[in-house]
């Protein structure tokens, strides 16, 4: 496997009055991973400017040496127009191809409680998600990118919610963007839950949580629910309770042996989080 880093992971750090993404690019490269993968920037009047500003984006990423990895956006083809919602999508497949990127993440929809209204189960809705990323990723062949949905936002989160939206769209261009500690966001066992999902890996990303019983006290500043009420704050990779270990081990069964992204969420300085994270997962994948 290699390692990379999201964007997503440098937080303040990637904007224009700090490093800007360029420079955490060049970061990235320093501490030694071999790609990124890029963020939603919703920044821009026109279309044209922002494939221009990915295009430029992904040739710096060529002059570095560091590849371009997947371009992660967030989607809701649940609580939009769905037919409007797709063609925005099918829009930012043409920015991931700008970027260079062979792969693509869209969300199916934000997440419980607040996107989802109430009644509609994920049975129920199966067929609808299932007509959106088929859509798109039919769009998305045709360009060269892989697109995905990845263990996020809660609704789409477990891992047989995630095989069965897999099977249902049923296209040999669309799999899983496993996060290996997001499942812990739906109370689910991390290790379990990536062996289901690790025979669809089109991608990964490597993150760790400190998890707290929610029958405790609110532990503080950091914090957040899972959907059971438990809590969980963003950690180092190897210093939290996701066991990082056998996630890996789960991902190389099924043979995956792609990237593995950081993506660090905790309160430490992030290029301390970002560096140690890298220096743990390079040593835990072997």
């Amino acid at each position: 496997m290699k390692i990379g880093v999201s964007i997503y992971s440098f937080h303040g750090y990637a904007s224009q009055d700090n490093l800007g993404v360029k420079g955490c690019i060049d970061k990235a490269k320093e501490i030694g991973c071999e790609g990124v993968d890029l963020i939603e920037r919703p920044a821009f009047d026109t279309h044209e400017q922002y494939l221009a500003y990915a295009k430029d984006i992904g040739e710096h990423c060529k002059k570095v040496g560091i590849d371009a990895v997947c371009y992660c956006i967030g989607a809701d083809f649940l609580n939009r127009n769905l037919e409007e919602e797709i063609e925005r999508v099918k829009k930012n497949v043409d920015i991931a191809a700008a970027y260079g990127c062979k792969f693509m993440r869209h969300d199916a929809t934000p997440g419980y409680p607040s996107s989802v209204k109430t009644g509609r189960s994920f049975d129920v809705v199966l067929p609808i998600l299932a007509k959106a990323y088929r859509e798109v990723t039919e769009y998305a062949e045709k360009k060269g990118i892989k697109t995905c949905i990845e263990n996020h936002g809660f609704f789409a989160q477990d891992p047989d919610r995630i095989e069965k939206l897999i099977n249902a769209v049923g296209h040999p261009n669309f799999g899983a963007l496993v996060d290996i500690g997001n499942f812990a966001c739906a109370d689910v066992d991390n290790g379990y839950a990536v062996g289901i999902v690790a025979p669809y890996a089109f991608h990964s990303h490597a993150k760790d949580f400190h998890i707290k019983d929610g029958n405790g006290d609110f532990p503080g500043e950091g914090f957040f629910q899972t959907r059971a009420g438990n809590y969980l704050r963003g950690s180092i990779i190897g210093h939290g309770d996701v066991p990082v270990r056998k996630c890996i081990a789960a991902l190389k069964r099924a043979g995956y042996d792609g990237y593995m992204m950081i993506e660090f969420e905790g309160m430490e300085d992030p290029i301390k989080g970002i560096t140690v994270g890298y220096n743990n997962l390079k040593r835990f994948i072997g």
